[in-house]
Order: structure tokens, then sequence, then C-alpha cells
């Protein structure tokens, strides 16, 4: 029986032309049953792909009856399948054809050899805790759910704002600041660390409170519970500020709080053998590199 896959790429450019049509070729001589996100046959079907064939789902309402999905890109391409695949739970594999790719790590050169993995059944899947943010008024429709992290930003002024930050109905601190992150484990490799959060197993039930350029220098970030309801109130000169969820956002008035908790589903992520966290941090952020080691 074959594997069923759903398939959503990022949009290539003449440059990497060739290197699709390798993968793609690597893809169908697999003889999976395909189907592909509506914006991606859209796409290879200007650059002269032979897809005419191949049916395609909505994006909006997601793949349907697949056994995984493929993302090809980097990893914002990889969070855009998420929101494709919603709360159907269906396994992502990140196939990595864009720069550093931390969450998409397979190559293109792998493709042929993952496939194998996938057709064997020689892989795992890893459930990661997801984010999820609310608000008097509505803010991302069905797509209210992030891997990485919630952002709680300045916008239309150069002036710090303040957010007044709740753990569970308690108070938790002020922050005067450019911004705020809420991360998950996952998305502890992403922004919150260029912020000064910590590198945290992906497994962990955690969510890492990290302000962004605080003005007061020993305001540092801080580690609670993934079971926490996390609420904040934002004052700015401007009387808005900016809320995103991994690669979205949306400009917001100041009135209104924010609500951030753990989402009721996770992600489900694809790893074959020989795709190890640890080996990622170190290949692909130099982790623990010292010449005496």
């Amino acid at each position: 029986m074959s594997l069923k896959i759903a398939i959503h790429g990022k949009p290539f450019t003449g440059d990497t032309k060739s290197l699709m049509e390798q993968l793609w070729s690597n893809i169908l001589s697999k003889n999976c049953d395909i189907t592909l996100s509506d914006s991606f046959k859209t796409h290879l079907l200007s650059h002269d792909f032979e897809v005419d064939h191949i049916p395609a789902y909505s994006s909006l309402m997601g793949p349907q009856g697949v056994d995984m999905a493929w993302s090809i890109g980097g990893d914002g391409t990889l969070l855009e399948t998420l929101t494709h695949i919603g709360d159907k739970m269906i396994p992502i594999l990140g196939i990595n054809t864009g720069r550093l790719g931390f969450l998409a790590t397979i190559s293109p050169q792998e493709v042929s050899q993952a496939l194998d993995f996938l057709i064997q059944g020689n892989f795992r899947v890893e459930e990661r805790s997801l984010v999820s943010v609310k608000s008097e008024v509505d803010l991302f429709a069905n797509q209210s759910f992030g891997l990485n992290e919630v952002g709680i930003m300045k916008t239309d002024t150069s002036s710090m704002i303040v957010i007044k930050a709740y753990v569970d109905g308690n108070y938790l601190n002020s922050y005067w600041a450019d911004g705020l992150i809420v991360s998950t484990a996952t998305g502890s490799t992403g922004y919150s660390l260029s912020v000064g959060g910590p590198l945290v197993m992906p497994g962990s039930d955690i969510f890492i409170i990290a302000p962004m350029s605080p003005h007061n220098l020993n305001v540092r970030p801080l580690v609670v519970s993934s079971d926490s309801q996390l609420r904040f109130e934002v004052s700015s000169r401007s009387q808005n500020f900016l809320i995103s969820i991994d690669s979205r956002s949306k400009v917001l008035d100041s009135q209104f709080s924010i609500e951030v908790q753990k989402a009721v589903f996770p992600a489900k992520l694809i790893k074959i053998p020989g795709d190890d966290f640890l080996q990622t941090l170190r290949n692909k952020l130099n982790w623990g590199l010292d010449v005496r080691n």
C-alpha cells in the first residue's frame, strides 16, 4: 500500500529550479499518492512541472485522508504547513531548501533515503506542544496557534511599551521593554534565543517568558509550566501594539488584553534515523563548540 503524502512548498526561483526538479523526481520515483497544496501546485505549473493530474487541497481546509505532510522550503514553510494541518495532527516532515533549517532538517539529497525509511516504517513521530493566543477580539481565526512563539511588540512608535504580566491570575511583573516573547520549548532555538532565553529540550512542557530589550537589566527570561494561564495587558503611547504568533501578526488596540496558553492539540514532526535534536544543536548552532573537544 503506497504512502499518501500531502506536499506544500515555498515558491522557488529559476536558480533553484534544477534542485526542485531533482527533488521532485525522487518523490515520483517511489510511486506515492501525492496531493499538493493549491498554492504550491499553481507555482509548480507556472514553472512547467507536469502536475496537472495531481490533486490539490485547499490551504484553508487542509489535506484529507493522508498519512503525512511534507514541507519543502525552510522553517517558515514548515510553520505555514502546520497552519494547513491545524488540529488534524497529521505528522509533518520538513525538507530544507532554505538556509539554516532547524525544524526542516532533511536536505534534498536525503529525500530518496528518507522516503525509503518512511515506506519501511523506520521513523518516529515527535509530539511538540503548541502555544495558542486569544483576546476579546478575533485575532487569527482558526490559526491562533503556533509552534514557536507568541510575540507582543511595540508598533507605530520608537518608545518602549509596558506589558503587565500575570501567571495563573497572579501578578508577575510589569515589563518596560520593546516587547515580550512567550516561547514554546521548540521555539527556544528561535526568536527567544536571540533575546537571551535558554535552550530547552523540545519535549519539555514549558513556556519561556522573555522580554525584548528590557529597560530594567535585572528582568531576565523566566521559565513556567506550559499548563500556566498567561495574561498580558499593554500600555503604549501609540495606543496600540503588535501581536504575532509564528509568522502571522496583527496590530491590536491597547484596550484589549492577551491570553496565552497551551493549545489543546500538539504538532507532530517526523524524525528519521540520524535526525537528532542534540546533533542539530551542534551542527546548526555550533553549540558546545570547543577546540578541546
